[in-house]
């Protein structure tokens, strides 16, 4: 993506000379400020975290990206075990009749699902489809499985894929045609056991924003137009990218309630002998949290890893000068990783010596790691490393006998400075509102909207009308768990109605 120019060192004479590579300019073509979506691109490209594939909307995730994924499942999967969750894994196939049982979810989906209809030359008797979420995949043996009281709550979750046959601007991890994620699947005996593990997933799923990711995130609940197509409610964390003025859904918790148990008669015996239906709740996020991070953190010079989710969180670099003593400065590098690496650190070591540490530096740099640790001549004979953070660029001379100590400090302070940092900017955006041209002025401004809403879904289909355009239409990202005072008669910004709540507006990815 980045043009490619001549930087190599020439061969003096004389002496046998290491023959050097002709080094690839690191530069980015695109400024974050100036052109946001070919910064992505270049971005997720050059970082080494995907590449692009031959059908459109369909990304290879390369290691730098799965190994960030490998570190928010980690975490996740630890947190559902200790709620009893157990591993299934389902089939990526559904039959039509199956797929269509519940027809307010299949219409939600039906413009996504990709069908297989033959095999080698012949048509299928009935086409199949691609699970594009897997409801309607495992209802009917929830039916099966659960026959008493003493069978729940069942709670299942898979990791796997799910195939989306999205049309609209693909972008690498935000918006894909086959994509990774969770999917969590529960069924209890009452809507309070239901009602808890929403909220007790939907925190999970803030921690992962908040705490590894380092982006910031309201939780709150859809509006019955924008909530799961067939559910009961719908939760969400949010995340907003100042640079476009796009909210983005980061993961979603529903309480599906009864409804797929009426569809697919899932029902118990409950303790007194009589049937009941089931409660039902389904929950999931995706590898579009990596887009969010890379949106949310990313600058001029590439990627910047919050270091709780970075696969190389320091980065050691030998800096030989002319006639330096190239053995010990090499021996000091080692030493450093293996001691960070036996602390518990992801340190690594780039040796490679056809390239110059310069170039070395920009290679990293790109790829987000946090920390930097440089090692020449000098450093060596000071008993020092000098660190440069990622973030800020600041940089800091450190004994190598307080070296863990001072490098854990460096790590828990750049991460809770992303986070910081990324609220800073993103509170900046948030604009209260009370009237229609206060909120199309806001909405030009690519603000996140706080308005007074009537909470009724013909109004809301009403702004989305009249805020049609080449940017998207304005729609609701949640009502915010956190709602500010609603002093009495206040009016909803757009119906001129009483207000009923307070709701975040924006246009959305």
């Amino acid at each position: 993506m980045s043009s490619s120019g001549g930087k190599g060192a020439k061969g003096g004479g004389g002496g046998k000379k290491k023959e050097v590579k002709k080094e690839t300019k690191l530069g980015m073509a695109y400024k974050k400020d100036d052109n946001f979506g070919e910064w992505y691109s270049e971005v997720v490209v050059n970082s080494e975290m995907i590449e692009y594939y031959d059908i459109s909307g369909c990304y290879i995730l390369r290691p730098w990206a799965m190994e960030i994924w490998e570190l928010l499942k980690e975490f996740f999967d630890a947190e559902i075990k200790k709620l009893k969750l157990k591993p299934y894994y389902f089939p990526l196939f559904v039959t039509e009749n199956v797929l269509q049982k519940e027809k307010d979810h299949i219409e939600g989906f039906a413009p996504e699902v990709a069908w297989v209809t033959k095999s080698g030359k012949s048509e299928l008797e009935a086409p199949i489809a691609i699970r594009p979420t897997s409801e309607t995949v495992m209802y009917p043996y929830f039916s099966k499985w659960i026959r008493s009281h003493r069978d729940l709550p069942l709670r299942c979750n898979q990791w796997c894929n799910v195939v989306r046959w999205e049309f609209s601007n693909p972008t690498p991890f935000i918006r894909s045609r086959e994509f990774l994620w969770q999917e969590g699947h529960t069924a209890f005996a009452t809507k309070e056991e239901a009602d808890e593990e929403v909220l007790q997933i939907l925190e999970l799923y803030r921690r992962i924003y908040e705490e590894f990711l380092a982006v910031p995130v309201s939780k709150g609940r859809k509006s019955e137009m924008e909530k799961f197509a067939g559910g009961l409610y719908t939760t969400s964390v949010e995340a907003f990218i100042p640079n476009t003025g796009r909210g983005i859904q980061g993961a979603t918790s529903h309480c599906l309630g009864q409804n797929f148990a009426k569809m697919f008669d899932i029902t118990f015996e409950n303790e007194k002998g009589a049937r009941e239906m089931v409660w039902q709740n389904s929950w999931a996020y995706t590898t579009r949290s990596i887009g969010v991070m890379v949106m949310t953190h990313g600058d001029d010079k590439g990627l910047v890893l919050p270091p709780r989710v970075a696969p190389i969180q320091i980065i050691v670099i030998p800096v030989p000068y002319k006639d330096a003593d190239t053995t010990a400065i090499k021996g000091a590098c080692e030493s450093a990783v293996y001691t960070l690496n036996e602390s518990g650190f992801r340190a690594d070591l780039d040796t490679r010596e056809n390239y110059s540490p310069g170039w070395k530096y920009s290679h990293w740099e790109m790829k987000g790691v946090p920390l930097r640790i440089e090692i020449g001549p000098k450093d060596l004979a000071n008993q020092q490393v000098r660190v440069v953070r990622r973030d800020n660029g600041a940089k800091v001379d450190i004994p190598v006998a307080n070296l863990v100590k001072e490098i854990k400090a460096l790590l828990d302070e750049i991460q809770g400075n992303l986070l910081k940092t990324a609220k800073e900017k993103r509170d900046a955006c948030i604009e209260v509102i009370h009237t229609w041209d206060e909120f199309t002025t806001a909405l030009n401004n690519k603000r996140l909207i706080l308005a007074p809403w009537c909470d009724e879904e013909e109004v809301e289909k009403d702004v989305k009308a009249r805020t049609k355009g080449d940017l998207g239409a304005a729609k609701t990202l949640c009502t915010p768990f956190d709602q500010p005072e609603l002093p009495e008669g206040t009016l909803c910004f757009a119906s001129g109605k009483p207000a009923k709540k307070w709701s975040f507006w924006g246009r959305s990815y």
